[in-house]
């Protein structure tokens, strides 16, 4: 069993930074690539960064690439997502999951289906 606790959510204006952390119960969550996907009001949930559980495989949707950092802190049981140059088209509930079914893997999934726990999200608001 895994738990996630999402924090670090807020209100930025547009062009200021956020950093998010998920911060995972269980000894095991070394073993398993953590995602981070967001939902904006009316809109379907999107994948926005993945890492696998060595750190070594990483990707970020394009609309992301060059702002937002993906990393984890193994002895610390928590991913974050730091968040630069915000746009107000970022804003969203932002969620992390972790996949358990693939342990020590390369593999990064970008598809919420792939995900068997999630947290329940922390609101991040740009405004304009």
């Amino acid at each position: 069993q895994v738990q996630l606790v999402e924090s670090g959510g807020g209100l930025v204006q547009a062009g200021g930074s956020l950093r998010l952390s998920c911060a995972a119960s269980g000894r095991t969550f070394r073993n398993y690539a953590m995602g981070w996907f967001r939902q904006a009001p009316g809109k379907e949930r999107e994948f926005v960064a993945v890492i696998n559980w060595s750190g070594r495989k990483i990707y970020y949707q394009d609309s992301v690439k060059g702002r937002f950092t993906i990393s984890r802190d193994n002895a610390k049981n928590t991913v974050y997502l730091q968040m630069n140059s915000l746009k107000p088209e970022d804003t969203a509930v932002y969620s992390c999951a972790a996949d358990s079914t693939r342990i020590l893997s390369d593999y990064a999934p970008t598809s919420g289906y792939e995900y068997d726990y999630w947290g329940q999200g922390t609101q991040v608001t740009v405004s304009s």
